[in-house]
């Protein structure tokens, strides 16, 4: 028997999502998910990469009223989707400003990442990143 599991890259995410109509619509116009199946309730859309679902609160009873995302509770921090150059995420501030969609500036975390992130958040501000090589 191994120590350990041996995992590979992620398969997919859940999210739980005030909207779902208005979260696919994030997801497919702004990041180019396809949306692959209805849940009803929810959706699961797929970049060719990633899964994602899409849903509502599984139990609306105990659901808080006006909740937004905070990565101050146990759980998710943020997503970090893997572009292909500096150049797309610079693209990317254009597309982000012509929807009106705050961010960060493009910024480059060193030798040690390797990478220049874009940060921004979804419709119930769950913090996505955009990652390319330095």
């Amino acid at each position: 028997m191994a120590d350990s599991i041996p995992t590979g890259g992620v398969h997919h995410f859940r999210l739980t999502v005030t909207d779902v109509d208005r979260t696919v619509e994030f997801y497919t116009g702004l990041l180019g998910f396809k949306k692959l199946m209805d849940l009803n309730p929810g959706a699961f859309l797929s970049n060719g990469s990633v899964g994602l679902g899409i849903g509502p609160f599984p139990d609306p009873a105990r659901a808080i009223k006006g909740d937004r995302f905070s990565e101050n509770r146990v759980g998710l921090d943020h997503m970090s989707f893997t572009v292909s150059s500096r150049k797309v995420l610079e693209d990317s501030v254009r597309l982000l400003d012509a929807r009106g969609v705050p961010h960060s500036e493009v910024r480059d975390l060193g030798e040690a990442f390797g990478i220049a992130v874009l940060i921004f958040r979804d419709p119930d501000n769950i913090q996505l990143e955009l990652s390319a090589p330095r």
